[in-house]
């Protein structure tokens, strides 16, 4: 009997996806809608992210106009947008709110690349623990007598070939972000 592996690979594949959101969120100077997607305002008591109650428009690069469908939740979403880890203060003309993002100097830029970094390995870790994991499995598998030698070899092998082909996606999505920030 052979390690169904697919089970494996939609799990590393789930956690480079969750990397990605993770570095889409992140503000690289460029004004993308992205960077609210975490961000709620609270709308008749119920949290709900700025997409759900506002139009988010790129008016250039380094500017996004926040134009609420509602006018009085202006005030609800400066407040969010203060009150989050954006770090941008809103301008509000009382219709739409304006953020404008400043051009990223030499030591953010260094230290935006540290965090991807750390956001990468975080990605790796995740995907060594799932091969961990089916590695486990397939020990299982031998002692219960489900499996030969042969097949947890194998199996080790198919698991550990996945563990390398998500490993070098993560490191690819952080040189493509790497780059960006660079670029900026």
């Amino acid at each position: 009997m052979k390690l169904d592996t697919k089970e494996f690979e939609e799990k590393m594949n789930k956690t480079v996806d969750a990397y990605r959101g993770e570095l889409t969120v992140m503000r690289a100077g460029r004004a993308t809608p992205d960077v609210l997607n975490r961000i709620r305002v609270d709308y008749y008591g119920v949290p709900t992210p700025i997409t759900g109650v506002a139009a988010v428009s790129v008016t250039d690069a380094r500017t996004l106009t926040i134009s609420p469908w509602d006018a009085s939740i202006t005030r609800a979403i400066e407040k969010a947008i203060l009150t989050s880890d954006l770090g941008i203060n809103p301008q509000n003309d009382g219709k739409v709110i304006r953020l404008s993002f400043p051009p990223l100097t030499e030591e953010r830029r260094r230290e935006m690349t540290k965090q991807i970094a750390k956001m990468g390995e975080g990605a790796k870790v995740a995907i060594r623990n799932i091969r961990r994991e089916a590695n486990d499995k397939t020990k299982q598998m031998k002692k219960d007598g489900d499996m030969t030698e042969d097949e947890v070899k194998q199996s080790d092998k198919l698991v550990q070939d996945l563990t390398d082909k998500y490993i070098k996606i993560v490191d690819q999505v952080t040189e493509l972000k790497d780059k960006e920030i660079m670029e900026i």
